[in-house]
């Protein structure tokens, strides 16, 4: 290929590419407002691929009107200015979203949706159109147009390829999403100025500049000590008038971790765990807990159980980092913390253990290779004999459906299991091979936590029947059970509210 058919091969991998990494992009820009759960990642891939069909129809259709290249490079440059806006008209736009939306159940579905149709949607049209008219332009004899649509939607496809990779592997762990849809925005405007002459290097220039701009704090708060994107999430810590620091991960919804200077304890889910080792017939020597985050529950094991060593699994290093810096994570001498997914981590390791809790979720979400029977069977084989573990899971009122799935699937591979309604969003379930949970040693337990030994013996109650489908690695619908119960919740008028556990003084 020479002159104009290079041209427009470069402009068609640089619109592919360009399509592909605003796509990555968009998805950390909506992380910390909406999560990153399946139903906004539906939200995002089906309204892309929406978009590129609208922009193949547009496209074609233009191209046979008006076959003209410097028209097919003003869309690009269109396309370019949108990517580069985008970043700093997204914040304030999110910002209202989420408080408009923060006392909606299925703000996330909702709020997602329309962000991608305004914010995205635009540019990733306006990008669908470059391949049907570029290859308009580059059909010279019929004879050949099959072999030109060919090359040209695989040079497209290479294009994709390159930015779904570079975006989510390098630019966005190295500069953040704000300088990777910038630098996107760039590569756009110069492959514009391929047909549209060098004059328009200039104006990629300019864009250029941009990524000099401070990133701005995504969701500013008052108290907030810390925010970074690391690898894996959005990672914000506040720090409240009484003291209290709270870790949050993405949409901020959920709180992962919290410190008190005063105490170890909380009043929240962390708290029902350290109830748990009397129920053992011996005391407690080795922990596992899978999500440690910031160390809460290990802090708190240190002080009512110090003979006890603790592995802490957490799959984001800097997390471990924010524990470390503002959460006394490193307060228990005998923790031991493992950056490492808590699947593999257990697959790996040869040791047993007491205790296991299993708290690696992004509430309410479950992954689903932790509530599979191949995951239970592999923590039986972790634990000591008569060993327990813990998972905390999501529920919402009048609604069990994710619980019932949880509890059925454990049946098949636990002698006893049981179920605590320690607080209202969080059912704690316990699992082990021992023939039943001997409540009545619970009255050896730490004094200070006399009142949760209590809620614990009046409210735990033994799950007698297995369902007759088990949820496997090969099937385990847990996303979509719990998209419908928080959805039916809503629209039943349900808001979510905080949750809190007696704290002894």
């Amino acid at each position: 290929m020479r002159g104009p058919q290079a041209a427009l091969a470069a402009l068609v991998f640089g619109a592919g590419t360009g399509s592909l990494a605003t796509e990555i992009a968009a998805s950390r820009l909506l992380a910390p407002y909406f999560g990153s759960s399946t139903i906004v990642w539906a939200n995002l891939i089906g309204i892309v691929l929406a978009a590129l069909a609208l922009g193949y129809v547009l496209g074609g259709r233009l191209a046979d009107r008006r076959p003209e290249p410097r028209l097919l490079g003003l869309i690009v440059l269109l396309a370019a200015l949108w990517v580069a806006m985008t970043p700093f008209v997204a914040r304030p736009f999110l910002d209202a979203s989420v408080r408009s939306l923060d006392d909606a159940s299925a703000g996330a579905v909702i709020g997602s949706f329309f962000a991608v149709v305004l914010l995205f949607a635009p540019a990733v049209v306006l990008l669908g159109m470059v391949s049907p008219f570029a290859i308009r332009l580059a059909i010279t004899d019929v004879a050949t147009a099959g072999a030109v649509a060919g090359r040209f939607y695989a040079l497209s496809t290479a294009g994709s390829l390159l930015g779904t990779f570079i975006p989510a592997l390098l630019l966005i762990p190295l500069v953040g999403t704000q300088r990777t849809l910038l630098g996107t925005a760039v590569l756009l405007a110069l492959s514009a100025s391929l047909v549209l002459g060098r004059k328009l290097v200039v104006l990629a220039a300019a864009l250029a500049a941009l990524v000099a701009v401070p990133p701005g704090a995504v969701k500013s708060e008052r108290g907030l000590l810390h925010e970074e994107e690391s690898a894996y999430q959005y990672i914000q810590v506040v720090e409240r008038t009484d003291g209290r620091r709270l870790l949050r991960l993405n949409e901020g919804v959920a709180v992962h971790s919290v410190w008190r200077r005063d105490t170890v304890l909380t009043g929240g889910v962390w708290d029902a765990f350290l109830a748990l080792p009397p129920l053992l017939d011996r005391q407690l020597k080795s922990v596992a807990i899978l999500g440690n985050a910031a160390g809460t529950v290990a802090r708190a094991l240190g002080v009512f159980y110090p003979a006890a060593h603790v592995d802490g699994v957490e799959l984001d290093p800097a997390v471990s980092r924010v524990g470390r810096r503002y959460f006394g994570l490193d307060d228990n001498p005998r923790l031991s913390v493992h950056d490492a997914d808590a699947r593999p981590f257990l697959r790996d390791t040869e040791k047993r253990y007491d205790l296991i809790v299993a708290d690696a979720y992004h509430q309410p979400y479950v992954p689903f290779y932790l509530a599979t029977r191949e995951f239970f069977a592999l923590t039986r084989a972790r634990l000591t004999p008569g060993g327990i573990l813990a998972l905390n899971v999501a529920a919402v009122p009048g609604d069990d459906s994710l619980l019932n799935g949880v509890t059925s699937t454990l049946k098949h591979e636990f002698r006893t299991v049981a179920v605590w309604p320690a607080l209202r969003f969080n059912k704690i379930v316990l699992a082990t091979e021992a023939p039943a949970f001997e409540l009545r040693r619970l009255r050896d337990g730490p004094l200070r936590l006399r009142p949760l030994h209590e809620l614990l013996t009046r409210g735990l109650r033994t799950v007698t029947e297995s369902g007759d489908d088990p949820w496997t690695d090969d099937l385990a619908p847990v996303e979509w059970v719990t998209d419908k119960m928080i959805v039916e919740y809503a629209a039943r008028g349900g808001e979510l509210d905080e949750d809190s556990l007696p704290t002894a003084p």
